[in-house]
């Protein structure tokens, strides 16, 4: 095997496939990156036998072969090369040669027939999302994924299609994400649940483009496929919440604010709230809605903080506490200039939507106690 590569290139392709890299393994290749060589392109592969990357890229080949060398050493040797064509090859010894201008490096290799092989995908259903798109949805959805493991199936993104618009939600108990879009071309119906450390790394991956990535899945698996990459996942088994069915349809109290003088409030007040003085303890932040304004404010033994907003209200009076972090996640994943924040009671769920009601986004927050 030998072939001369553009640094840029491999390090891209290099920074892509690390993250599907085994941390935990007894399968020593499991921390490698399998290189092969095909013509004039260069494939690199990681599988942690949960989540598989691939990554296609054009080099000068001028002897064919594959090898497998430990990730992290080698993605920390292109990372830190001079910014110029670098020539690997395999030695009489097998060891993996790493020529770049005066540097040059000789790294262990491993048997490339142990790698596994990344499971095959039986394309069941599929839909076709420009790539920006998708880097969006997943952006505005992924944070209120769920970190408990012992409810798995909240530990990743609903994906469903459903009369012809993807819906990517996400919960964890005490907040939920939804975002969604309009397909222009027609396909069938499906839901499937995706890790959440899975699409983490695919929004990486994503670029701000109007390419396309093709998601397809199969009974327990998923792939996403751009032009010079694919990414394999198992899926998450179980039934997820039926998540229409426990967003309020009604409000008691809602008001019309700037999205920006909103967040802008809530992260003021929460360097009250989340104050380090008694780190084993959580205030909330009070949200007061009264006619034409609402008042934001904390009180415990860091200090007290109080803001002010003036705004369109209506409906009832009503006082209810968030935890910050909570209402604030939601605030940062909007791009709109306004938005209504609809409220329930004191102990019911608060959604967060768009003025024009446009339907493709829903932020929902359960409120929690305000201690006294």
């Amino acid at each position: 095997m030998r072939f001369v590569c553009e640094k840029t290139n491999l390090l891209k392709a290099t920074n892509s496939v690390v993250k599907g890299v085994a941390s935990k393994t007894t399968m020593p290749v499991l921390e490698g990156i399998l290189i092969q060589t095909n013509d004039n392109q260069v494939k690199l592969t990681t599988y942690d036998l949960e989540l598989g990357i691939e990554y296609l890229i054009d080099c000068e080949v001028k002897e064919q072969g594959n090898t497998v060398v430990i990730a992290s050493v080698f993605s920390e040797i292109i990372r830190r090369l001079p910014d110029a064509d670098i020539t690997i090859y395999l030695d009489e010894k097998g060891l993996l040669v790493i020529e770049c201008e005066g540097s040059l490096y000789k790294l262990a290799t491993m048997n490339p027939e142990e790698f596994p092989e990344l499971p095959t995908i039986d394309e069941e259903n599929w839909v076709e999302i420009e790539q920006n798109t998708l880097k969006d949805m997943i952006r505005k959805t992924i944070f209120a994924v769920s970190t408990e493991i012992h409810r798995p199936i909240f530990t990743g993104c609903l994906f469903e299609i459903k009369e012809n618009k993807l819906n990517v939600v996400s919960i964890d108990g005490y907040r939920l994400a939804w975002k969604s879009k309009f397909l222009e071309e027609k396909v069938n119906d499906f839901k499937v649940v995706i890790p959440g450390k899975t699409l983490n790394e695919v929004n990486k991956i994503l670029m701000d483009s109007f390419d396309k990535v093709k998601i397809s899945t199969s009974k327990n698996q998923a792939l996403f496929e751009m032009e010079n990459c694919k990414i394999v996942t198992r899926l998450l088994e179980g039934d997820f919440l039926e998540y229409e069915k426990v967003i309020p349809s009604n409000w008691e109290t809602r008001v019309r604010v700037n999205k920006r003088e909103l967040q802008e409030c809530f992260e003021r007040v929460s360097l009250i709230s989340m104050s380090t003085i008694e780190k084993e303890r959580k205030y909330p932040v009070k949200v007061s809605v009264e006619i034409g304004k609402i008042v934001i404010s904390c009180k415990n033994q860091a200090g007290d903080a109080k803001e002010e907003i003036f705004l369109s209200t209506e409906g009832k009076n009503l006082e209810v506490g968030f935890n910050p972090k909570y209402f604030l996640d939601a605030l940062k994943a909007i791009d709109d200039e306004e938005i209504f924040v609809n409220f329930g009671s004191s102990f019911s769920p608060s959604t967060i939507k768009s003025v024009e009601d446009t339907g493709d986004y829903v932020y929902m927050v359960l409120p929690i106690r305000i201690q006294e």
